[in-house]
């Protein structure tokens, strides 16, 4: 049940992280620019949160054996096309098939464990899954390098096809079924319950721009910052891709031990989550101001926000009975591609607003792009922290009144215990 899904969440990822290797081949081959290279990959961001919500829906009726069977098999379509393409416009609609292909990869592996494996191990599972999903964009390092020397980008996308068309058939034959129609609360799962949650809300713009954004800048502009920055050669940048690849997948199952670790306490998934975003944050601004030293460490930061999913699945997971899910995770994964596919085209458009210089685009180009994210990624994660915020300064506010003093405070007004017995029970409810 479990490994099969897990290949199919690999491809995905071998699939959304390749074009930081084919980046290049592809420009001399084609003579596309940033911002074709940027829409080009970021077309697969785009597809994904399209059709999210509908694919989650889908999982939820169907079940994720016959969903992701058959939408691999869109996906190894789509990789033959790819290979076979000799412009912009075919390009573009292999790698759309891709993208509607593999959107359901994690949401149909992510149920799989809701329906086949107890709910206290949700989050250890889900780092797993993840982890070795992410060995993909280690395969999408030096592995594919080593294989693009050997037959090219066209020979490579033919053998993926051949393999994600392998995945698709070895899921409908080997998966066993299980309905979700009996599970607790599935007549009343709908779509509203998810956008009517204020907690859904308040993790929904950091797990956007954070994780969204790890996502872009690890499958796509990592490597075109390494060479027109770092001056990295072509060996020492798939060495560093490698790295930050390795990072990603050791991350994931790191981060999902320490939710299941934390699960019970309240808060606690929450507030790793929150310090990813920092952690994402700080080393988006370590790039930004450039030190005179090997940026492998922030990059590799990178790769950890990247890997957060095992740690917003896990919190979505608390937050929605099984039998919303999948669907809840597809709500969250609308705003997570939808972000990545923002990053990726707006940067190229960022980037091509300066001249290149000997074929590198300036670090101010850079800067430019990054520090216009960081600055939304900070607001995201103020709106995430204002509960904490309001709970510190009610704390605050309870020390300067005193302890002695007799006084409490109730709706921000300070008044004495005894006016509040004449509570009525519905008041008293609110209190």
């Amino acid at each position: 049940m479990f490994l099969p899904f897990a290949a199919g969440y690999y491809l995905s990822y071998l699939f959304r992280t390749i074009n930081t290797l084919l980046a290049e081949r592809l420009t001399s081959a084609l003579g596309l620019g940033a911002a074709d290279i940027g829409l080009l990959t970021s077309i697969y961001f785009l597809i994904v949160l399209v059709v999210q919500i509908p694919i989650g829906m889908c999982l939820d009726h169907f079940g994720p054996r016959r969903v992701q069977s058959a939408l691999l098999g869109v996906a190894a379509a789509g990789a033959a096309l790819f290979s076979l393409s000799s412009g912009v416009l075919s390009l573009l609609v292999g790698r759309a098939m891709i993208g509607l292909g593999t959107a359901a990869a994690l949401m149909s592996g992510l149920k799989i464990i809701v329906l086949w494996f107890p709910r206290e191990r949700m989050a250890l599972l889900n780092g797993l899954m993840i982890m070795l999903g992410s060995l993909g964009a280690v395969t999408a390092t030096a592995p594919a390098e080593v294989v693009l020397e050997w037959i090219g980008w066209r020979g490579l996308f033919e053998a993926l096809a051949a393999v994600t068309a392998l995945a698709a058939v070895l899921i409908y034959l080997v998966v066993p079924e299980r309905s979700a129609a009996s599970l607790p609360h599935a007549r009343f799962a709908t779509l509203r319950t998810i956008y009517s949650d204020a907690r859904f809300w308040r993790i929904a713009p950091l797990s956007a721009t954070c994780i969204g954004s790890a996502w872009a800048l690890q499958s796509l502009w990592a490597a075109p910052w390494l060479s027109d920055v770092e001056r990295l050669d072509r060996t020492k940048l798939v060495d560093e891709l490698f790295t930050m690849a390795v990072a990603l997948s050791v991350s994931a199952l790191f981060l999902g031990l320490l939710a299941n670790g934390v699960r019970g306490r309240s808060k606690a998934t929450e507030v790793l989550f929150a310090f990813v975003a920092v952690l994402l944050i700080g080393a988006e601004l370590v790039l930004i101001l450039h030190p005179p030293w090997p940026s492998l460490l922030p990059w590799s930061a990178v790769s950890v926000a990247a890997s957060a999913t095992a740690l917003t699945y896990a919190i979505i997971g608390d937050y929605f009975p099984i039998a919303l899910v999948a669907r809840a995770n597809g709500a969250l994964n609308v705003l997570q591609f939808g972000w990545a596919f923002i990053v990726q085209y707006g940067t190229g458009l960022i980037l091509e607003q300066w001249p290149l210089d000997a074929g590198h685009y300036p670090l101010i180009a850079y800067q430019t792009a990054f520090g216009a994210n960081v600055s939304l990624q900070l607001a995201a994660l103020l709106w995430f922290a204002v509960p904490w915020l309001e709970g510190l300064t009610g704390k605050t506010r309870a020390l300067l009144v005193g302890e002695g003093s007799g006084l409490w405070i109730l709706d921000d007004v300070i008044v004495p215990p005894a006016e509040l017995v004449i509570l009525e029970m519905g008041e008293g409810g609110e209190w």
